[in-house]
């Protein structure tokens, strides 16, 4: 790897060879490698994929030199040029015999235990007992190549203790050891040493791939979370409106039940004092007829006077002095429903970035039921089938299930159901029993809701629960988080939740369920509908 360093090193280095480019190409998907290195990775592959973000090719790629790439990287060579790496300068080693001025030894001997220049090295190479002597490129520390239990040079190598030893050591404490000759087993370390080094190697290109990983992970996350900031702004902005709009609201209902009461007492006031002055004429007449000494003319009128007269009965007639609360309290409760409806359409919004490709699988289908070409619509035929008796298929109860399973993630479809009276939708995990008798409930494997005789909605979650819904769902969306353990099933055109079976454990695949249930004489003859997301 090149030693290269600079502002621009990461930017020009292939990911491959993890050194700076060499006739720099790119792929369809954006990323740049060197051709020899991209060629190589994809003659030893049966696919043809790129190698950063693993992008298929089904043709392989023409490739072409970037050539604004190579100009950039020929230019950043000239400014940055390769520094080759320093070699440590093993320190000098002198002759041992040169009395005055010492010269560089050439060799050293392991038997006399010394180092010679050129010229002291000359009876080693030409006296026959000196040529059998070990010698070996000059080293200072000659004692560490000599066993210093027998004074010998160090020759073999002793696998059994792993360590070196000399002629004597392999007739004493080291007999009937497995030794080898120090050169065999060195180059056998050698080896050992190379593929460590290229295990090593390996674990830099890994780790220098996973820090690639790691900042395209960062920057899809930034993305991620920038959109959901302003997905987050954009629904509290929403509901901050909601709550201003609802403010006003309350505020003008307030004025006009201020101003309609106002009108109320003064049509109370009018009236009161109208019978005020009608019974101050009364009480008038009535005075002057007890003073009267016409006694004919009092007997004649006495009975229209004291006669009851039709005046209103004013006891029971209250002014109400405080609506106000009742008012507030209305107000929050409309306020109530529209921020949930707000919070549940933003819920189902982001559920709906999961959806699948939720196709019928007619294997499993029971043999009423008939399935629509596309594998997207299921209906009851009241008549059974002669269909081949698959192991995955249900012969007991009118269901059919997706064709693909998931194990992992979310993921979230939606099923028309209008003008149906009974259906059965969820999930079911792939072990179920298809043949004998079981229970919709999470036991037996089923996380479902139904409806029954038009509007009774039960979630089956052993035992059922009652369901209260506001309006009658035209179109129900299921979404399941795997790692969650969460089932939820939603209203789409309302936006309203319907109901969520929470911290299940799933350890096998989960399919889609599916169950128009019986035709019911006609009435119940619409077809389930998967339909894409809108």
């Amino acid at each position: 790897m090149s030693s290269s360093s600079g502002p621009l090193t990461e930017e020009l280095q292939c990911s491959i060879c993890l050194d700076v480019f060499t006739d720099p190409v790119s792929t369809p998907c954006g990323h740049n490698f060197c051709k020899t290195c991209l060629n190589k990775c994809w003659d030893n592959s049966q696919t043809c994929n790129c190698p950063y973000c693993k992008e298929v090719f089904k043709i392989r790629p023409d490739l072409k030199i970037n050539t604004t790439l190579r100009e950039l990287v020929d230019h950043y060579k000239k400014k940055s040029p390769e520094k080759k790496p320093e070699v440590l300068k093993k320190p000098e080693v002198l002759c041992d015999v040169c009395e005055e001025r010492k010269l560089k030894a050439l060799k050293s001997c392991l038997v006399c235990q010394s180092s010679y220049c050129e010229t002291h090295l000359e009876p080693h190479l030409r006296v026959a007992g000196l040529k059998k002597h070990k010698l070996i490129n000059p080293v200072r520390n000659l004692e560490d190549y000599i066993c210093q239990k027998h004074e010998r040079p160090l020759e073999l190598f002793c696998r059994d203790d792993q360590t070196c030893v000399c002629l004597f050591c392999t007739e004493a404490l080291h007999k009937n050891h497995n030794t080898v000759p120090i050169e065999e087993e060195s180059k056998e370390k050698k080896t050992q040493l190379m593929k460590t080094q290229k295990d090593v190697q390996q674990m830099i290109q890994d780790r220098i791939k996973k820090i690639q990983d790691v900042k395209h992970s960062a920057e899809v996350r930034k993305r991620n979370t920038e959109k959901e900031k302003a997905a987050r702004v954009e629904l509290f902005t929403d509901l901050i409106r909601s709550i201003e709009r609802c403010q006003t609201e309350l505020l003008e209902m307030m004025e006009e039940q201020q101003k309609a009461a106002e009108k109320q007492e003064e049509v109370l006031i009018e009236e009161l004092e109208q019978e005020i002055t009608e019974l101050k004429m009364r009480n008038t007449e009535l005075e002057q007829l007890s003073h009267t000494e016409d006694h004919l003319h009092l007997l004649q009128i006495h009975s229209s006077l004291c006669s009851s007269r039709n005046t209103r009965n004013w006891s029971e007639i209250s002014v109400k002095t405080d609506e106000s609360l009742e008012t507030l309290r209305r107000a929050l409760t409309q306020l109530q429903d529209t921020l949930q409806e707000k919070l549940t359409q933003t819920v189902l919004k982001r559920m709906q970035q999961y959806e699948v490709d939720v196709t019928l699988d007619p294997d499993t289908a029971h043999p009423e039921l008939i399935l629509s070409d596309d594998g997207k619509q299921v209906r009851d035929g009241d008549i059974r089938q002669k269909l081949p008796d698959k192991p995955e298929r249900f012969d007991r109860y009118i269901i059919v299930l997706g064709k693909e399973g998931f194990s992992s993630g979310r993921f979230y479809f939606e099923v028309q159901v209008k003008g149906k009276t009974d259906w059965d939708l969820g999930v079911a995990r792939e072990s179920v029993d298809r043949k004998g008798e079981f229970t919709l409930s999470p036991s037996d494997g089923f996380w479902t809701v139904i409806l029954r005789n038009e509007n009774e909605y039960k979630a089956c979650a052993g035992p059922d629960v009652s369901l209260c819904v506001r309006v009658k769902p035209q179109r129900v969306g299921v979404f399941v988080d795997y790692e969650e353990g969460l089932v939820s099933f939603y209203d789409v055109e309302s936006s309203s939740h319907i109901y969520s079976y929470t911290g299940q454990s799933f350890t096998e695949k989960l399919y889609p369920y599916f169950s128009p249930f019986t035709n019911n004489g006609g009435k119940n003859s619409t077809p389930l509908i998967i339909t894409p997301v809108k």
